[in-house]
């Protein structure tokens, strides 16, 4: 398997990061943020914000943002993390590269010393859902605008 890198948003590929909300299911676009408006957040939230674009070899199929800060997570979970969107093109899903960006990210919490990384998600469907738990989240027992709230710690 190929392994995945997390790479800038530029004018280079800017187009095409944002044409991958297009390689969704009707589903999975109810449930994430178009990349266009996350880049947009990503924007006017510059130094809150951290977007990367999902590479596998020279092709991005994929998109993330963190939020380096979030006032909602428990003072006692603090330094966290909250992965703010998280997207694969559906051609791409299924194949462990989800995994893959879980492992980059948590690498980057250890780098910068972070302790929890928290997330949220749609329960309508198992996806994401079990794939979060199975990589080790667990369930705040918090719900968010309608989403699961999960965390891990690092």
């Amino acid at each position: 398997m190929k392994k995945i890198k997390l790479k800038k948003v530029t004018d280079k590929n800017f187009t095409e990061v944002v044409n991958l909300s297009e390689a969704l299911t009707d589903y999975q676009k109810r449930c994430v943020a178009p990349n266009m408006v996350s880049l947009a957040q990503a924007y006017v939230n510059k130094k809150r914000a951290w977007p990367r674009a999902i590479y596998l070899g020279n092709k991005p199929i994929g998109f993330i943002m963190l939020a380096l800060w979030d006032e909602d997570i428990p003072k006692e979970d603090l330094p966290a993390y909250y992965l703010w969107r998280f997207m694969i093109a559906q051609d791409y899903q299924q194949k462990g590269y989800g995994t893959q960006v879980l492992d980059l990210i948590i690498e980057k919490c250890k780098k910068d010393q972070i302790k929890t990384l928290y997330t949220s998600c749609e329960i309508e469907q198992d996806q994401p859902l079990k794939f979060y738990l199975k990589y080790g989240f667990v369930d705040t027992g918090v719900f968010d605008e309608g989403e699961e709230v999960l965390k891990i710690y690092i």
